[in-house]
């Protein structure tokens, strides 16, 4: 009886035990299958000069690094192949700008991009054209960033201030704006309409005074210029069109003779100034006009002012009022005048006295327009545009004919 009762005691106590080790294999994981809802990490501490130091013998089993030093981050073969792509990014006033450029600053077109304004959302390049417009942003600071995709990627985010006010500060991004005369409708959108004030006693010969000097302004409707045969006929000095906004679509539009208008002037000794032909419809748009300018001009030496051309066009910025069309022209001069530069406003007299606020302007150069002995316009001015039915020798066909009163 008493080996019975040892051999159920010791039968028992063997199952208590086994039961022992089968619980403490299972809480250290050494037995078991099937699913795991979560993999702890290996029990450590710090020390050893911030390398890892495992506490538990037993928990470096369950490290798969173990063995390797360094852990590079793994970088697939797609994310290998996408473009480095670049933000370039600007404000005028509570608005964001953001152009999407190749790692060598060309924009990239065709590509349904992304980009995400911290804090605010994200926004598409719907038209595919490599820029986005987001109106509408509150001042402050902003975070602009690339939203990566399959193709392309970008390294770094963009910071950006935004103000309540207009800056009349020359957009860097501009050029990327700027389009040919061959990429657009040339006849829709460089119209324009005489509404200059023209009697019998308009003068179309050049004629020089004491204390003043004659001169043109050219285009790319004069096409080819002979400048050395007009510096001979007695032209002095020339304001030279550099581009224009489109009429119709608004689009920023470079002269495609102004280089060579510019250079060969200069050239055969004609001083020079430049113009540019106003479609804004606001300040803004103001600012960019301007800016294509200075892009354009460069660091190219001018011994007269730029200015802005305002008149009737059959365009786009026919219907302004007084206050906005005034403001428009003040915008312009203003980020030319910031750059170090001079500026003007061209308008006809009538131009003046019914479709601008001529007293606000008073802190720029005006340039009018009067096709008559002598012009009527009462302000002070420091050129006049006498005739656009000029004959010079060197141009094909008329040209028009100022002269200038400054020192």
């Amino acid at each position: 009886m008493n080996k019975k009762l040892m051999l159920i005691s010791v039968t028992a106590a063997s199952f208590c035990l086994f039961l022992v080790l089968i619980t403490v294999f299972l809480a250290n994981g050494n037995i078991g299958g099937g699913k795991t809802t979560k993999i702890n990490k290996p029990s450590t501490a710090s020390g050893n000069n911030g390398k890892e130091v495992y506490t538990d013998s037993k928990s470096f089993l369950n490290d798969k690094n173990f063995l390797d030093e360094e852990q590079p981050n793994v970088v697939t073969e797609e994310e290998e192949n996408r473009k480095e792509v670049k933000l370039v990014v600007s404000s005028v006033t509570k608005d964001i700008r953001v152009t999407i450029t190749d790692k060598n600053g060309n924009k990239i077109k065709g590509v349904p991009f992304y980009v995400d304004v911290k804090d605010v959302g994200e926004y598409k390049d719907i038209d595919m054209d490599g820029y986005i417009y987001i109106a509408g942003i509150k001042p402050g600071n902003y975070e602009v960033a690339f939203v990566d995709n399959d193709n392309y990627h970008c390294l770094e985010s963009s910071s950006i201030e935004v103000f309540e006010t207009v800056q009349y500060a020359a957009l860097e991004d501009i050029k990327y704006s700027i389009v040919q005369e061959k990429d657009v409708d040339v006849e829709k959108e460089d119209t324009k309409q005489a509404d200059v004030y023209r009697d019998e006693t308009e003068n179309t010969d050049i004629t020089k005074t004491d204390g003043v000097q004659v001169g043109i302004d050219v285009s790319a409707w004069q096409r080819n210029i002979d400048w050395e045969k007009v510096k001979a006929s007695g032209v002095e000095f020339a304001i030279i069109r550099c581009g224009y906004r489109g009429a119709q679509k608004g689009y920023l539009i470079e002269d495609s003779y102004f280089y060579k208008n510019l250079t060969e002037a200069k050239k055969a000794g004609v001083e020079v100034g430049v113009y540019f032909f106003t479609q804004a419809i606001n300040e803004t748009e103001a600012v960019e006009e301007a800016s294509m300018v200075l892009a354009l001009v460069g660091d190219t030496e001018l011994e007269y002012p730029i200015f802005i051309d305002t008149e009737n066009t059959n365009g786009r910025a026919d219907p302004l009022d007084r206050d906005t069309r005034t403001a428009v022209c003040d915008a312009f001069c203003k980020t030319i005048e910031r750059s170090g530069r001079k500026a003007g406003i061209y308008a006809s007299r009538s131009w003046y006295n019914n479709k601008l606020n001529d007293d606000k302007l008073d802190g720029h150069c005006r340039w009018v327009a009067e096709y008559a002995s002598t012009t009527a316009y009462k302000r002070r001015y420091e050129m006049w545009q006498y005739t656009s039915s000029g004959s010079v020798d060197g141009i094909e066909g008329r040209v028009d004919l100022d002269i200038s009163y400054f020192d």
